[in-house]
């Protein structure tokens, strides 16, 4: 069947207003965090202001709430806008399948816009509690960035895909593992700020560029956690995704592994998230080793997404690119 050019344009209108709306997002939540003070600070101020000796509050007299900031303001009103990009960013994805008459995930450009969106599809399940909301500063960024590579640099035509992937394994491999993809992101940057924020000790001030951002965050326990319950949910996603990819594998090329370099580095992530779980519930790893092991992994991820599907030359190379 062609190509139907009004819903592709319709599609990358979908996907760019949604670029453009994370931006306004991020733009909004900077804002916010930028202002925001410690938790340390604020406990401290609440103390000073009980016990500044203005006496308690006349029996019966009701207090009127404290009003809300600029910055909380700007907060509120970036959470209802992410939802409207995250909305525009599914539809691109959809339109795109209809535009195509398949599923879309044949190319690069496609299946980063499926890993981000489940990186923020991920985000509003595990960060919808406003102790998370600074969280969203990190997330987007990254995000951001390859969506931008992904219509920039790697964009491809809508176009049927290649011989090799007309089957009706394309749709159950590559969307778990796009969506796995997606979930070790946020995994990932939580193990980031993780590192980050265990270097700041509680009740200190902050000195420096970095302590000043580590104190905005969650507490290092929560990021930890964070990172710890995503990839719970992205390692049987992504192990599911290899073991599926193999099939097809037998089914296309008449064997189930042949360590390509695609397959082999999968493994490889495969084992660093296998290895990280393990020192997680493992005493004496639990802490820094264990999350520069998850790093590990997002780094071998991000390592599977470019540089062997761009630079790597093997039977998985179905970029898109010219």
């Amino acid at each position: 069947m062609p190509i139907d050019e009004t819903l592709t344009g319709y599609s990358n209108l979908a996907f760019k207003t949604a670029f453009v709306i994370y931006v306004l997002v991020l733009a909004m939540l900077i804002v916010q965090y930028a202002s925001a003070r410690s938790k340390q600070t604020a406990e401290r101020e609440l103390v000073t202001v009980g016990g500044s000796g203005s006496g308690p509050a006349a029996p019966g007299r009701v207090e009127a709430p404290p009003a809300r900031s600029l910055p909380e303001r700007f907060g509120n009103m970036a959470f209802s806008v992410l939802f409207v990009a995250i909305g525009l960013h599914l539809a691109s994805i959809v339109l795109r399948g209809f535009a195509t008459h398949r599923f879309p995930l044949g190319n690069m450009y496609e299946f980063i816009t499926m890993a981000t969106a489940a990186a923020v599809v991920t985000g509003m399940v595990f960060m919808h509690d406003r102790r998370y909301r600074s969280m969203w500063v990190f997330l987007l960024a990254p995000v951001l960035i390859l969506m931008f590579l992904a219509g920039q640099v790697l964009y491809a035509e809508a176009a049927p895909v290649v011989p090799a992937l007309k089957s009706f394994w394309l749709p159950i491999h590559v969307t778990i593992v796009s969506i796995g993809s997606g979930i070790f992101m946020l995994s990932g940057v939580a193990s980031l700020l993780f590192l980050l924020r265990v270097r700041q000790p509680e009740g200190g001030e902050s000195n420096n560029v970095l302590g000043a951002l580590a104190r905005r965050l969650p507490d290092a326990r929560t990021l930890d956690r964070l990172a710890y319950k995503t990839t719970i949910v992205g390692f049987p996603l992504f192990g599911t995704g290899v073991i599926l990819g193999a099939i097809w594998a037998e089914s296309a090329w008449g064997r189930f592994w042949g360590w390509d370099p695609k397959e082999t580095v999968s493994f490889i992530a495969w084992v660093i998230y296998a290895a990280y779980l393990h020192a997680r519930a493992t005493s004496g790893w639990r802490d820094t080793k264990a999350a520069w092991i998850n790093v590990a992994g997002f780094v071998a991820m991000l390592f599977n997404l470019f540089i062997i599907n761009i630079v790597v030359s093997g039977l998985h190379s179905y970029a898109g690119l010219n």
